[in-house]
């Protein structure tokens, strides 16, 4: 049996040019596994903690020399010698020896970067694609992708609080079908914007288009002439995803949108201004509609929208399986969005799906606004038959190396390969 024999940290760069943990776990065997972890710009209060050294001399205060060291220094003893198939007792002793509830000690980014280089490296051992050792034989659903092709908020320079405006195909057979139609309208939503005279010269940071928009109902009202100019039909090759980021505008007990003319609307009439987004476009899915603790918010929402609209909490759950349970006791939402960084081990992650699959959620597998190239995401999505992953936008190869992953899969799967897109959603009645 091979054990771990070597560990080692590093630190490198992500897709926004700071700086970020890189792990690699070395078998007795000679194989080895490698992990590097992303960041969020958009991150919920709830979220596990990243710890970085705050020295102003390097990266503005965000380099992880430290969180490397803990890698190093304070992971690797602990983990010598360890069976790299024994995932759960690993994460085990990393959550224990951290000692806190939000892995501030040795910092999620450590601590992760080492849980998924253990997971590869058992992978590696055993001579099985990544997506084959989280699923097994059942692992086959090719995720449908929401596509961001307009961003706003936190991850673009614009002047609308929506933070994603996506795209879901869903008339297709085949994923690869999928990402050949989001790109027709991934290029014809520049032609649009161009004949609005709001030409782009680059992308924001997770690879969607971020102009300066009048409002959030512009951005819609694109994606409406940006599907109609590709030549596609909305509603039955197309759908709408909303990130609205909630959180990040709910400012002393009201949702404050300066380009919705100002307006300063209570829980009530936030939930009204979705119902109403839902009734002219075909949303199908919202995240973050309401803020983090708004709990009676998102009752009314869900109580509103929950039979025909997907309710994903990003910052209301954070991957926390105790944050979930909250809601799914409290009857709110009707799916998660998965990230990893945000609670800090592969277990915990798997078992916070786990826990959303038997509660009858929706579970979407997501990358973050920080990336790499790392593509395990991909692997877990289709590991875990999670049915939907969020990665961006079809720019950026931070981006496109998890869009590829999933193609390579899927020619390995062949015909066994399932996509996932309208029956993800037949248990909701539009």
């Amino acid at each position: 049996m091979a054990v771990i024999s070597k560990v080692r940290g590093r630190e490198v760069l992500d897709s926004r040019g700071d700086p970020t943990v890189e792990v690699e776990v070395i078998l007795s065997s000679g194989v080895a596994g490698r992990a590097t972890v992303p960041s969020g710009a958009s991150r919920g209060r709830y979220e596990a903690v990243e710890v970085r050294d705050g020295d102003p001399r390097r990266f503005q205060g965000r380099g992880v020399l430290k969180a490397v060291r803990n890698v190093n220094e304070k992971i690797a003893p602990s983990v010598f010698g360890r069976d790299p198939t024994d995932q759960r007792a690993i994460d085990e002793t990393l959550v224990e020896l951290d000692g806190t509830e939000n892995k501030s000690n040795l910092g999620a980014n450590a601590i992760l970067g080492v849980s998924l280089a253990v997971a590869k490296a058992a992978a590696a051992y055993k001579g099985l694609p990544l997506y084959r050792y989280f699923g097994g034989p059942e692992a086959r659903l090719l995720p449908l992708p929401m596509i961001n092709i307009i961003s706003g908020g936190l991850h673009a320079a614009s002047n609308i609080e929506f933070q994603d405006f996506l795209i879901l195909p869903v008339s297709v057979k085949r994923y690869s079908e999928g990402l050949s139609v989001a790109s027709d309208i991934y290029h014809s939503t520049r032609s649009v914007l161009s004949s609005r005279g709001r030409p782009v010269s680059g992308v924001a940071e997770e690879g969607g288009f971020g102009p300066s928009l009048e409002s959030n109902l512009e951005g819609l009202q694109l994606l409406v002439e940006a599907v109609e100019i590709a030549g596609y039909k909305l509603e039955q090759d197309i759908v709408f995803g909303l990130d609205v980021a909630a959180s990040h505008f709910f400012k002393d007990g009201s949702y404050q949108m300066a380009s919705e003319g100002n307006r300063k609307l209570d829980s009530s009439e936030m939930v009204d201004f979705l119902e109403e987004l839902c009734s002219r476009f075909p949303i199908i899915s919202i995240e973050d509609g309401l803020a983090e603790d708004d709990w009676k918010g998102w009752g009314l929402l869900t109580n509103r929208l929950g039979r025909k609209v997907q309710l994903i909490g990003d910052d209301l759950f954070v991957t926390n399986r105790k944050r979930l349970r909250m809601g799914i006791e409290k009857g709110v939402a009707n799916g998660i969005l998965v990230k990893p960084n945000q609670i800090g081990t592969l277990s915990e992650t798997i078992a916070t799906i786990e826990e959303a699959k038997k509660a009858g959620y929706f579970t979407i597998i997501s990358a973050r606004s920080g990336e790499t190239e790392d593509t395990t995401i991909s692997d877990l999505a289709v590991g875990t038959n999670a049915g939907q992953i969020k990665i961006g936008s079809l720019a950026r190869s931070e981006r496109l190396a998890k869009y590829n992953q999933l193609l390579r899969i899927e020619e390995e799967l062949g015909p066994s390969a399932i996509y996932a897109r309208k029956e993800v959603f037949k248990s909701l009645h539009r």
